[in-house]
């Protein structure tokens, strides 16, 4: 494995973390905010947009997902 692909690979998981985190705060940053992730990612204000629609698409499904889940299996009132 060149020692490229790894510095690399760790700086993505490093920006992942990153968004992850910004995620959890706001799941809908507004340009000032989407502008300051991007810096300190190091991508595009457009890609943090896209990144954030991208995640909050997965978060709904897991959302309706685990509410599913809920309705199939009702904790027992014994």
């Amino acid at each position: 494995l060149p020692i490229s692909l790894y510095l690399n690979n760790e700086s993505f998981l490093e920006q992942l973390e990153e968004l992850e985190k910004m995620f959890q705060e706001d799941h809908y940053p507004d340009n000032e905010k989407r502008r300051e992730i991007a810096a300190v990612v190091g991508v595009t204000p457009q890609r943090i947009m896209v990144w954030f629609q991208n995640r909050r698409a997965k978060w709904r499904k897991s959302e309706k997902l685990s509410v599913k889940g809920n309705k199939k299996y009702p904790a027992s009132s014994a």
